[in-house]
């Protein structure tokens, strides 16, 4: 399984986020996620770069392949333009790049004042996205005329050799079936077997699925889960919320019904390296191929040496 790291655009700055790029690819991670917000969750995270600026960054500073987890190329940006951003970000990092998709939340997309669609036709709106950037990653003059999306004239001339896979996350079921019928990978966060063997089922065959969970290094359970709290507690936000309410201070209100107990539940706290591996074989036994930490709070640096000494050589020693 490889282990990578999750640079969270919603709570870092993009100096620290570089920063944990270095420190991730020191410590031994061998690939990073990156998420693509236009609004952190709640104003406690209180950031939120532009990704594209960051993955052209990234490029200069690390040299670990990077997957979007994830971009919605549906509502916020046309997929034609998440096409041409994404074949240049492949070209700098040197074929190392993956294009994680999925149908996104009102959080991000809402913001030109569009209709947030149901969840039907953002599974369209995806699909065609999709046939889209592909399209126009053969190079040639593209015409497009479909239900959701137009492209008039459009060529994309600064492109990787090898076109960049697409990974796509689901959840509900007619997501992960799309997942399996369109994507090169799929992505969750929850380790749940049921998911991925669906996947692999419905036509997701062998295909690489990645899987993310959250930690709060501290220097115990109780400080860990205070920060967790603190800055996260959108994570025990349930159902479809977190794709319908629009903006942080609707998360902030729904996070009032929220406890500490169960931000705990949803974030591996403290400094124990076991319960690090624990959860890394969670995912594992649900059958995926690759799983990304991320840190939320400021001791980010005790998580990379926690890895770098205790969990990376222990999965070593696994195998």
């Amino acid at each position: 399984m490889r282990i990578g790291y999750f640079l969270s655009s919603e709570e870092y700055t993009p100096a620290e986020l570089l920063e944990q790029a270095r420190g991730a690819e020191a410590a031994g991670f061998q690939s990073l996620w990156i998420s693509d917000h236009y609004h952190p969750w709640v104003d406690a995270q209180g950031q939120s770069a532009f990704v594209w600026s960051m993955l052209g960054a990234l490029s200069q500073v690390c040299s670990l392949p990077v997957t979007t987890a994830v971009t919605c190329p549906t509502v916020r940006i046309h997929p034609a333009v998440i096409a041409q951003a994404a074949a240049t970000t492949a070209v700098l990092h040197s074929g190392r790049f993956v294009l994680g998709v999925g149908t996104g939340e009102a959080l991000n997309e809402h913001i030109f004042g569009d209709a947030w669609p149901n969840a039907g036709t953002r599974l369209e709106m995806l699909e065609e996205a999709v046939e889209v950037i592909r399209e126009l990653w053969r190079g040639e003059f593209v015409e497009h005329q479909g239900r959701h999306y137009r492209v008039e004239n459009a060529r994309i001339y600064t492109r990787p050799e090898t076109p960049p896979p697409i990974y796509v996350s689901g959840f509900g079921p007619k997501a992960i079936d799309l997942a399996a019928r369109i994507g090169d990978g799929y992505i969750s966060v929850m380790p749940d077997k049921e998911l991925v063997d669906r996947f692999r089922a419905n036509g997701g065959g062998d295909k690489p699925c990645q899987g993310g969970f959250k930690a709060a290094y501290a220097g115990s359970v109780e400080e860990g889960a205070r920060i967790a709290y603190q800055r996260w507690p959108n994570a025990g936000v349930p159902g479809e919320l977190s794709q319908v309410l629009p903006s942080p201070r609707h998360f902030e209100q729904a996070s009032e019904l929220v406890t500490e107990e169960q931000v705990k539940q949803a974030f591996v706290c403290g400094d124990d390296p076991d319960a690090h591996l624990e959860m890394i074989d969670r995912y594992a036994q649900a059958g995926f191929d690759e799983v990304y930490v991320a840190n939320t709070g400021p001791h980010y640096q005790g998580l990379f040496e926690l890895y770098a000494k205790r969990v990376l050589p222990a999965l070593r020693t696994d195998r």
